[in-house]
């Protein structure tokens, strides 16, 4: 029975400069500026381990068009790895690494196939069997276009594969580029369909299996969890597929009801309870670390208010290799409040309600940020769960401001 094997993973962002965050203890900061070659070396080693039949790579394998030379040389050097087992690569560069670039040029081993700026089929053989694999690489930042339209399946193949950097459309705002429908990967008829651009992975369908893979090292806040890469078994019979797990930081976040705690100390036991509930034997961990429904004294709450809560916990974990070190810490003082009968009641309120329902005004007022000519190549548009949660969090900010100001 024909059979092939072959890692799926994407987004990798070698050498993510991790902006905003070099306020951190040096050590940890080196450890997340590292974070995704060790993520990537992680990946390497498990593809040997696995003894794959090939490598792919959909994408952004590159944090920034100009490709430092030092995330080039890391990347080079793990290819060479795998030429030395004789497994092949078959990568696509994205949006973040498209190949019009600039950057001084590393040359790749022999094993390393890039696909071009248009899609095209390249081929896997051995002795056993063929396999077509089909793709492109962004030839520019902004491939609005649906590149999907251009894959045409080649016979002769005993499996097809399409490796697709790209949005699918309707799921988000997350940067519309090379948009697709689930319909349009279907109607290829291809056995498996390895993408990349969303950093949160994703099963789309099952049958064929298309796939998301995310990116092997989360980077900021909003990309929490577990992250890595695909292991997939293609058969004349079926196919199988496995999530493995690559980072080196996890960035995560946790809740804490503290309604039971009296005094300052009882939340401070809390607070180290979750930290060791999250702690990862050799990995770190970046926690943003909410604490709800406190009801201490004023007395009890100045120590948190103060900042002297975080400065605790942050102090105890400064120095340890598996850290989890809080890079925010959150308090709600426990404030109650009846949406319906204070808008039922106050025009005040109802109004307030009512805007935050207004999604639209958001981007108006991140318009001059996205319209900036430096900004505009670095991020991307709010989806509308992000409008939503930023609608929320206003609100809520502003109504416990309010009730607290009026029980104060």
């Amino acid at each position: 029975m024909k059979r092939v094997t072959f890692i799926h993973a994407a987004d990798l962002h070698l050498d993510s400069p991790m902006v905003g965050l070099k306020h951190l203890p040096q050590n940890i900061f080196k450890k997340l500026r590292e974070s995704t070659f060790e993520s990537f070396s992680k990946l390497i080693n498990i593809a040997m381990m696995k003894k794959v039949d090939f490598l792919i790579l959909a994408g952004d394998l590159f944090d920034a068009e100009d490709r430092s030379i030092r995330a080039q040389t890391r990347f080079h050097k793990e290819m060479e790895k795998l030429a030395e087992e004789r497994i092949p690569v078959f990568a696509v560069h994205g949006n973040h690494d498209h190949i019009e670039g600039e950057w001084a040029h590393l040359p790749m081993p022999g094993n390393v196939h890039i696909f071009s700026h248009q899609p095209e089929m390249l081929k896997f053989k051995n002795d056993h069997l063929t396999v077509h694999l089909y793709g492109f690489s962004y030839p520019e930042r902004h491939v609005h276009s649906r590149m999907i339209d251009d894959y045409q399946k080649v016979n002769g193949g005993d499996f097809h594969i399409g490796i697709l950097h790209g949005h699918f459309e309707g799921s988000s705002n997350h940067g519309n580029y090379a948009p697709f429908r689930l319909v349009d990967l279907k109607e290829k008829a291809f056995d498996y369909w390895a993408l990349g651009h969303i950093h949160k992975r994703a099963v789309l369908s099952e049958s064929p299996p298309i796939i998301y893979s995310g990116n092997i090292q989360g980077r900021n806040k909003k990309e929490t969890g577990r992250k890595g890469c695909y292991l997939v078994e293609l058969t004349e019979s079926g196919h199988s597929y496995e999530f493995i797990e690559t980072e080196s930081v996890i960035w995560d976040e946790m809740f804490i009801d503290a309604s039971a705690a009296q005094t300052f100390h009882e939340i401070l036991i809390e607070c180290r309870r979750a930290i060791e509930e999250v702690r990862q034997e050799q990995k770190g961990v970046l926690l943003k670390l909410i604490v709800e429904n406190i009801t201490l004294t004023e007395t009890e709450k100045k120590g948190i208010e103060n900042g002297e809560l975080l400065e605790i916990l942050q102090d105890e974990e400064k120095d340890k290799e598996s850290f989890v070190w809080i890079f925010e810490l959150d308090f709600k003082v426990k404030v109650e409040w009846n949406r319906t009968k204070l808008g039922n009641e106050s025009e005040f309120f109802n109004e307030l309600f009512k805007q935050s329902e207004q999604l639209e005004y958001l981007d108006g007022s991140l318009s001059t940020l996205y319209s900036h000519p430096t900004a505009r190549r670095y991020i991307d548009g709010l989806s509308e769960d992000d409008k939503k949660i930023l609608a929320e969090d206003a609100e809520n900010l502003l109504m416990h401001l309010l009730i607290k100001s009026e029980v104060e």
